[in-house]
């Protein structure tokens, strides 16, 4: 009775365990959950163009307005080379500014970033190290903006749930950011990160952005329909200083056919009629 029992037994914890390796093979790899999420978040069409309105929240309550429109272009290599060029409505003292990014995606490879300020007729470079500072007065970064590439971090799947994969990242170069880590709920349907926290190195989170908003956009895509899931509402939280900035994204369009001309310096004075509109 014993060894039928111990054989039954046995048999029970073999099915589990093919039953468990079944649905881990089943699922993502992380590289997989890593690149879907950086696709979902900046690469959906091949360009993309918009209006966004940020409202800017200090922790008095006191509130700060910014809206601008914004062209996305990507490069000839999938999930690589993109160009983003900001051009900015109001308030007034920001009116004609301009962003412009040129990503250059791998190892040891820095972003080409310019902004034109008008009050000055000056064009300034931005630097690598300052891509993590505040976005225009907000509490977004000038890397939320155009984002981040993966290949800046390491990557964890920590946990699976019904809806998120949640994925931490660490910097390959501490040194050159202000987070320890950083973990990103991925949505299972969308592969849109939901929501990403930033930690300090004792593992308390500081900063928070979480959307709260994503509508399919219809776009045609090489002569046929598609539909891409856009993030159309977002908050950035600094949860030391209390400030929040709230993003919302209105009229998106999809594969407009934008030209590379438009992502050079001789707009950043003269903006042109695509970014107006």
């Amino acid at each position: 009775m014993k060894t039928v029992f111990g054989l039954l037994l046995l048999s029970i914890t073999l099915l589990a365990i093919s039953d468990s390796s079944i649905a881990s093979s089943d699922a993502p790899s992380i590289e997989t959950i890593v690149a879907k999420s950086n696709h979902a978040s900046l690469y959906q069409g091949a360009d993309c163009q918009g209006t966004t309105a940020m409202t800017i929240t200090d922790s008095q309550g006191r509130v700060r307005k910014r809206q601008f429109n914004m062209l996305r272009k990507n490069g000839d290599t999938v999930d690589k080379e993109q160009k983003y060029f900001v051009y900015f409505i109001e308030p007034s003292d920001v009116r004609k500014m301009v962003f412009m990014v040129h990503k250059h995606v791998g190892e040891g490879k820095g972003d080409d970033r310019w902004l034109y300020m008008p009050s000055l007729d000056l064009v300034k470079r931005i630097a690598a190290s300052d891509k993590r500072t505040s976005f225009v007065g907000s509490d977004f970064l000038y890397e939320d903006i155009s984002g981040r590439s993966p290949e800046e971090d390491t990557h964890s799947l920590v946990e699976t749930t019904d809806k998120f994969y949640v994925v931490k990242n660490i910097p390959k170069k501490p040194n050159a950011v202000e987070f320890a880590f950083y973990v990103a709920h991925i949505d299972k349907a969308t592969f849109i990160p939901m929501k990403i926290e930033y930690f300090k190195a004792e593992g308390k989170p500081y900063r928070v952005i979480e959307v709260s908003e994503v509508q399919p956009v219809g776009a045609t895509e090489n002569g046929k329909p598609a539909t891409y899931p856009t993030v159309m509402r977002s908050v950035a939280k600094d949860l030391e200083s209390g400030s929040r900035t709230e993003m919302v994204f209105a009229n998106p369009r999809y594969n407009a056919g934008l030209e590379d001309d438009l992502f050079t310096e001789r707009y950043l004075r003269r903006a042109p009629k695509e970014v107006l509109q």
